[in-house]
């Protein structure tokens, strides 16, 4: 089945992964591409709409992205997002302008006409501002569909109804725009006539029918770590080939506490899979040996990781396909094309040169983790499973600053099972998307008893999100936080000092490496 789809041409902005994730909420495939697409690359790709995202730059900025005015002759509907929205404006021959002072945070727009964009919005209704240049003057042919009530912004929103472009100078896409989600849904289903063909059940049988038709009766071995990601991935191949699916699940020793035991008792005994568990943990902890540096031990965990399966697969015949459960966010965050690389994650650009498989298999590579939710949901697995908080790839090793030590390691293992006891002890543990602790390198003095202690500084870090793409910290209970700063101090070797960290995604990233 081909779905429709909408192209979301990135300028760089801090929101526009979640401009393609309300897209696809809405149940509507898109693509988050980079916006120097040519129009042959745009037509060949043949959207039904176009979004163009906000981004740090000023139109006026000779080094800014900006696009063809060719692009607005193809008969595809627009939509322009901040940056996006002035762009066109710029392009298109309106004008605009500096503001003495950056507007940010919830303003009110209002409605001053009616128009498609605003079906079924209020006539006033909070949107999210971000943004320092504004459009002055609309182009020919476009009308001010909204402004501000405090008249800062005077196009909040304008409309050319004739050749559907459309610029929103705030961002629908922040859940504090109150309606920014019915805004997206006009342009979609009123403007672009989207049908809706983008459910997980539909995603769930096209993926099956394909994975049966290129592995035929090949035999395929898929990387379980027994997170989210991995049991997804595994389940949907196994939908597809059966018996020929073996799953290996790598004991690297960086796992939490019970972790390896948990993961065979799901896994092998629960779910009924052909799981066979490797021992690796002495390998990977002597190659981890006196390195310090977080993107040369997730690229070690990477190569480690293939090596292992290399050596079962060829104990076990002939393999021609490795899965594994990479997701869109591994993608975007390991770079791809013009994007800046915010780290290597172990599966993406972690992976060594040379794999000796026909290929990999990556059937959850273009979904965010929402969505390989719902598509475990869709595929029978139990809820304990689909809603396991996530945990990286290369484990424990990044969450330790520096080294990777047996001791570190053993430290750690009790500070975090700890903290995710008494999270969930509290009833919190469905209310916070993630909850580690981490080990920092950075030691600092204590006295315990009539001693003088040196140790390092364990971090705790929790964090609410929809997608990972971004993430506020979590307002955990004072009196929670105290009893986790407790039991850490008395029951873990090697803890004497507790922080919380209190950063949000951006400007930080959810793991500390």
């Amino acid at each position: 089945m081909e779905h429709e789809r909408v192209l979301v041409l990135d300028f760089g902005g801090q929101y526009n992964q979640l401009i393609a994730r309300r897209v696809r909420d809405l149940k509507v495939y898109c693509d988050l591409k980079p916006c120097d697409m040519t129009i042959e690359e745009i037509k060949a790709y043949d959207p039904i709409g176009i979004i163009f995202t906000g981004g740090p730059n000023s139109v006026y900025d000779e080094t800014s992205p900006h696009v063809p005015k060719e692009i607005f002759s193809l008969g595809i509907p627009v939509l322009g997002i901040c940056y996006g929205c002035q762009l066109i404006a710029y392009t298109l021959g309106g004008t605009v302008a500096h503001a003495e002072t950056s507007e940010y945070g919830k303003r009110e727009i209002v409605k001053r006409k009616e128009n498609v964009i605003l079906q079924d919005v209020p006539e006033k209704s909070i949107s999210w501002m971000s943004h320092t240049d504004y459009v002055s003057k609309v182009p020919e042919g476009f009308s001010i569909v909204a402004d501000t009530a405090a008249g800062t912004c005077p196009v909040a929103i304008m409309a050319d109804d004739a050749r559907r472009i459309y610029g929103l100078q705030f961002h629908p896409e922040v859940v504090h725009s109150e309606y920014g989600n019915q805004m997206l849904k006009n342009f979609l289903y009123e403007v672009c006539k989207a049908k809706g063909d983008w459910t997980m059940s539909n995603f769930v049988a096209e993926q099956v029918a394909k994975i049966k038709e290129k592995v035929g009766d090949k035999k395929v071995l898929c990387a379980m770590s027994g997170g989210v990601d991995s049991a997804v991935a595994a389940t949907l191949i196994y939908k597809a080939v059966g018996n020929q699916l073996t799953c290996v699940f790598v004991d690297h020793g960086l796992l939490r506490k019970y972790e390896a035991e948990q993961v065979m008792s799901v896994f092998k005994d629960g779910l009924g899979m052909n799981l066979i568990k490797a021992d690796e943990a002495e390998n990977f902890l002597t190659r981890l040996e006196g390195v310090s540096d977080p993107e040369t031990k997730r690229k070690i965990i990477g190569e480690e990781f293939i090596r292992a399966f290399e050596r079962i697969a060829k104990s076990i015949g002939k393999v021609n396909y490795l899965v594994q459960g990479t997701i869109y966010p591994d993608v975007i965050e390991s770079g791809k094309g013009k994007s800046a690389v915010i780290k290597s994650h172990h599966n993406v650009g972690g992976l060594p040169s040379v794999v000796d498989f026909d290929e990999i298999i990556e059937p959850l590579r273009d979904l965010f983790k929402d969505e390989v939710r719902k598509v475990g949901f869709e595929l029978g697995l139990p809820a304990d499973v689909v809603e396991r908080q996530p945990f990286p790839g290369p484990g424990l090793a990044i969450r330790i600053m520096g080294e990777v030590t047996r001791e570190k390691l053993e430290t750690l293992r009790d500070a975090d099972y700890i903290f995710r006891d008494e999270i969930a002890k509290a009833g919190l543990n469905k209310e916070i998307w993630q909850y580690f602790a981490v080990i920092t390198n950075s030691p600092t003095v204590g006295v315990m008893g009539d001693f003088r202690t040196y140790e390092n500084v364990i971090a705790l870090r929790a964090v609410t999100s929809v997608d990972a793409m971004t993430a506020d910290w979590a307002r955990i209970p004072y009196d929670v936080l105290e009893k986790i700063s407790v039991r850490i101090v008395n029951e873990v070797k090697h803890a004497n000092r507790i922080v919380y960290d209190i950063t949000s995604k951006p400007p930080a990233t959810i793991e500390w490496e």
